[in-house]
């Protein structure tokens, strides 16, 4: 075994394995989280999906965050290049990593979910919503402003427990548990999104309202993604090293 030295820095992966990591990430998040609902939602409701969701980024941030920053977020990006944690040169191969990826995960649960005799699209594909579409009935103002709070909460959430300052061995399982309780408060307003990569596999898959209502499920969560990077470091304080750097942020 090779020993590293204890005060050299490690290097920050080149940009086509921080983008693997971030496909794998985001694969894992859209299959696990939307397959849960698409699959087994009947049998393990809003709470057993809230829970696919946060397992799904905590296994995928423990095996790959330490590669790419484990985003898997176009929001959670954004988020990052506003606070200074991503460079932003990186930005736009992260969000069409992410999408890709987020489309070939809705691709495949397409597939199996075929498999089931009378399984209809258009009963649900774990698509984002307001008004008929919202499971609740939410109106599309009330399910604007949940993602843009709940986005702008879970991007805080992730600044704050990959600062510095902050113990890190636990640092994915933080970022689970805020998804989670994230998707117990909003899966009735819209099916949560609090990540435009999330929203898109599955909407353009199904078509219909899902990809007319898109454009919410897009905008409001990087609004609230741009506004925890610009307010994160005003309010909590600048970690010792502001080097703008994948591994900054790393989950």
């Amino acid at each position: 075994m090779t020993r590293r030295h204890p005060t050299r820095p490690l290097a920050t992966p080149r940009l086509s394995r921080r983008l693997a990591a971030e496909a794998f990430g985001t694969f894992v998040l859209v299959l696990g989280g939307c397959g849960a609902a698409v699959l087994a939602g009947d049998a393990i409701g809003n709470a057993g999906i809230a829970a696919a969701f946060g397992l799904s980024v905590l296994t995928a941030a423990f095996a790959v965050g330490h590669v790419s920053g484990g985003h898997f977020n176009p929001a959670v990006s954004l988020g990052a290049a506003v606070a200074g944690r991503l460079p932003w040169r990186s930005v736009p191969a992260y969000v069409v990593t992410q999408v890709v990826a987020a489309i070939a995960a809705a691709g495949v649960l397409l597939v199996v979910a075929t498999g089931r005799p009378g399984f209809d699209l258009a009963e649900g594909f774990a698509t984002n919503g307001f008004g008929d579409a919202s499971p609740a009935g939410y109106a599309w103002w009330a399910a604007a402003l949940a993602e843009v709070v709940l986005t702008a909460l879970f991007v805080w959430t992730i600044l704050g427990v990959t600062d510095a300052r902050a113990p890190q061995a636990f640092t994915p399982l933080a970022i689970g548990l805020s998804l989670t309780l994230i998707h117990l408060v909003s899966i009735p307003v819209d099916n949560t999104s609090v990540n435009p990569a999330r929203s898109i596999g599955p909407a353009l898959v199904a078509g219909g309202t899902a990809g007319e209502q898109l454009w919410l499920f897009v905008l409001a969560p990087m609004v609230g993604a741009v506004l925890a990077g610009l307010t994160y470091a005003p309010v909590f304080g600048r970690q010792p090293s502001e080097e703008p750097t994948a591994a900054a942020a790393t989950t």
